[in-house]
């Protein structure tokens, strides 16, 4: 039996909660005195989600044929899959894997 590789760092779900709360202070606590603190934090939250949100939490999608209905997706998976960084860490994951 073959392992599948796995690398997600950042999901849906973990990317989702930081944009919510960023909806939240911009629509429910624009009156509040707070707000001008809070949003530059809630926005650095954003960020930081973002950067980790890799390529290969896209890939799942591949094998269902979904990530080719959104060629602008599809083509950020490609330049992903061809960065040196990526490429490194995908054969290190796979020796190890591999290994076990």
């Amino acid at each position: 039996m073959q392992r599948k590789t796995r690398f997600t760092r950042a999901s849906p779900r973990t990317v989702e909660p930081p944009i919510l709360e960023l909806e939240t202070v911009k629509l429910l606590e624009g009156d509040k005195p707070w707000k001008a603190d809070r949003l530059p934090l809630v926005e650095d939250r954003v960020r930081a989600r973002l950067n980790q949100l890799m390529v290969s939490v896209l890939l799942r999608l591949r094998p269902s044929g979904l990530l080719n209905e959104f060629p602008s997706l599809a083509a950020y998976v490609a330049r992903g899959e061809a960065r040196p960084a990526y490429q490194q860490a995908f054969a290190a994951q796979l020796a190890i894997n591999a290994a076990r």
